[in-house]
């Protein structure tokens, strides 16, 4: 059967993934240059550019893999695997990593700005290279995860970052203009989910594009406050700086880079876990990609986006399912390469970010959260539901926390001398349980409902082992890590590993955690030898 990789479905995909991506990319320019003063034309010229070679090559690499699978298995429905930049990355590598190191040359070494810029370019580079081969390192594993977790810990960690942040996140946006936001909602849910059609049988995200685009931008003609037309840009074209990444100059700065590496890794391990997460997800949908090959895909193109000089890794997204429900086929994910790709190269993705506007395009994250939660239930057998929602809680704290980080961040607050240790001893306590449930969210969302689906099958010793597990990983900040930007750390060591360490302050709640995982791993494997251990798991379900 001939592959069907075109479909008008294919112009709704588009419209999610490109702009996704594109504002990945402002995000990163708008981050660095203003909460630390980055030179904006230097990030320009030399990181976005290598950042969006790395989508360009992953999309087409995922795009080809369709045409392979539906080669292999006579389907011709076949969607593409989505892959775009990673959003938590793109926080963690500005706030934790491109900006100190940036505002560390200028302060503490007294670089000239341009000096620091390119110091700071070159431990990104660096951080993302070391991420790309540790995420080689690892895709062969993935297929044999996947066999062994089950769904309920897989896609109910996808579900949990599909409400709490691809859901959450944009409705900040959409109704922070809620007249053309209102309108590109209503219209996405119900032509996406209601299935209702438009008339002309125009595709609903283009649609929605296209009517409250024109809201938004007659409100901006008639003055109403907080609505007005993009402002004259600055737009370096062809940029060649990035091209500076292939002579290899950024080699001798890995000792400048190396303290940073630690903050970096956790975010690669959450993209491995997540593309697991996301293969699985398209299977349940009906797309068996094999999860060594998506994880390859995803680590050779963040290797590429680091020796091209990008600073943000890529990874593949958890919007399989709903893409497939749109429509989408393969095209979309073509379109998105070549758009996202030739935009960081040749220069024009600010003016593509600066007239589009985010409310009237924003809706589709909604879809594709929603999405992405109901058929993490509908794949799931019913009597592990309650695992998935367990996975969620963490994400919630993710949620809880986010707020409260950005006002600590915030340069007023800072320069009045504010933070969390002014505050009421008893909510500092709380935030800071808040902030180490967050940390490596995903990682705990998988693992915790792989967990609870292991009592609930009667696999007691399974769920022994993976509170033991959690448990190790808790002892080197891979989960809990109280540290700014989910540091890693070991638990302890002599001074000469300087911040490597955990610090003194915040030994005795990690060890509090630690032995928390690992009684309650005894008491599970305790109760695996016990002879009676409950009623027969099938009568449950059919009850």
């Amino acid at each position: 059967m001939k592959y069907r990789w075109a479909q008008p479905g294919d112009v709704n995909a588009f419209f999610g993934l490109m702009l996704d991506n594109l504002a990945g990319l402002l995000l990163m320019v708008g981050l660095l240059s203003g909460g630390f003063g980055f030179p904006v034309d230097f990030a320009v010229g030399a990181m976005v550019p290598g950042t969006a070679l790395g989508v360009l090559i992953g999309d087409l690499a995922f795009f080809w893999l369709a045409f392979r699978l539906a080669k292999r298995t006579g389907n011709p429905d076949v969607t593409a695997m989505p892959l775009g930049l990673d959003t938590p990355s793109t926080f963690g590598m500005v706030l934790f990593i491109l900006g100190p190191s940036f505002t560390d040359g200028v302060n503490n070494l007294g670089l000239a700005p341009e000096q620091a810029a390119l110091r700071t370019w070159h431990i990104g580079i660096w951080c993302i290279v070391i991420s790309g081969i540790l995420k080689l390192a690892l895709s062969p594993t993935g297929e044999w995860v996947r066999r062994v977790v089950p769904r309920a810990g897989l896609l109910g960690s996808l579900a949990a970052i599909a409400l709490a942040i691809i859901s959450f996140f944009p409705l900040v946006e959409i109704l922070g203009h809620p007249l053309p936001g209102m309108i590109a909602l209503v219209i996405v849910l119900m032509t996406l989910i209601g299935r209702l059609p438009v008339p002309g049988r125009v595709p609903g995200t283009l649609a929605a594009l296209i009517v409250a685009g024109g809201m938004y931008y007659l409100m901006c003609a008639i003055g109403v406050d907080g609505y007005e037309f993009p402002k004259a840009m600055t737009v370096t074209w062809m940029p060649t700086a990035w091209l500076d990444s292939y002579s290899f100059g950024w080699v001798s700065r890995f000792t400048d880079a190396l303290p940073y590496v630690p903050i970096a890794l956790p975010f690669a391990l959450a993209t491995v876990v997540g593309g697991i997460d996301c293969t699985e997800s398209a299977a349940a949908a009906g797309d068996q990609f094999d999860t060594r090959t998506v994880l390859g895909i995803e680590a050779v193109a963040t290797l590429a986006a680091g020796f091209s000089g990008g600073v943000i890794q890529t990874t593949p997204y958890i919007g399989h399912p709903a893409y497939k429900a749109m429509g989408g086929r393969a095209a979309y994910t073509l379109a998105t390469a070549l758009v996202i790709g030739s935009a960081g190269m040749i220069g024009y993705f600010a003016f593509l970010n600066a007239w589009i506007p985010k409310p009237a395009v924003y809706p589709i994250l909604v879809f594709i959260g929603l999405e992405i939660t109901a058929q993490s239930f509908l794949a799931t057998p019913k009597r592990h539901f309650p695992a998935v929602a367990f996975a969620c809680v963490p994400a919630l704290a993710f949620l809880a926390g986010s707020l409260p980080g950005q006002i600590f961040g915030d340069a007023a607050t800072l320069e009045a001398g504010l933070g969390p240790q002014t505050l009421d001893p008893l909510l500092g306590k709380n935030l800071q349980v808040v902030t180490m449930l967050s940390s490596g969210f995903i990682l705990t969302s998988l693992l915790w409902a792989w967990m609870l689906a292991a009592g609930i099958d009667r696999k007691l010793k399974v769920a022994a082992a993976v509170m033991a597990l959690c448990g190790t990983l808790t002892l080197f900040g891979l989960m809990h890590s109280p540290l700014p930007g989910s540091q890693l750390f070991v638990p302890f060591g002599p001074e000469s590993w300087g911040e490597l360490v955990l610090a003194p302050q915040y030994r005795s709640t990690i060890y509090e955690f630690v032995a928390g995982y690992f009684v309650a791993a005894g008491m599970l494997w305790g109760w695996s030898l016990m002879p009676t251990r409950g009623d027969d798991i099938d009568s449950i379900e059919h009850a």
